[in-house]
């Protein structure tokens, strides 16, 4: 995958703040990144930029999640694995969400 000088700008914008590039072997058209608990897949736009293809997600075992609510109760589900939507893990992931999409903005 070949990126662009901006896109490369954004992508060290992201380590310096704590995000790691990582790569998702299911989905090798898009760029990886995680911190912590969470991750999302970034996809390379027309202009140079970079956006997210998915929403951000909570991780279990390195894979992305569902959330699905069930009798009244959250949950992150992956296959046969399931981890409630805690508070704490809405928040890990919010918190993740919304530093990520500042870093994705253009830089002035």
């Amino acid at each position: 995958m070949e990126l662009a000088p901006q896109q490369m700008r954004i992508l060290q914008r992201l380590t310096t703040r704590g995000f790691e590039i990582v790569a998702f072997p299911m989905y090798a058209n898009h760029i990886g990144v995680r911190r912590g608990n969470c991750a999302a897949l970034l996809t390379q736009l027309t202009s140079g930029g970079l956006a997210m293809y998915t929403e951000p997600a909570f991780l279990i075992g390195g894979n992305f999640s569902a959330r699905i609510n069930r009798k009244g109760r959250g949950w992150f589900v992956w296959k046969n694995e399931k981890l409630e939507a805690t508070q704490s893990r809405l928040e890990e992931l919010e918190g993740f969400s919304r530093e990520l999409r500042d870093a994705l903005l253009p830089a002035v």
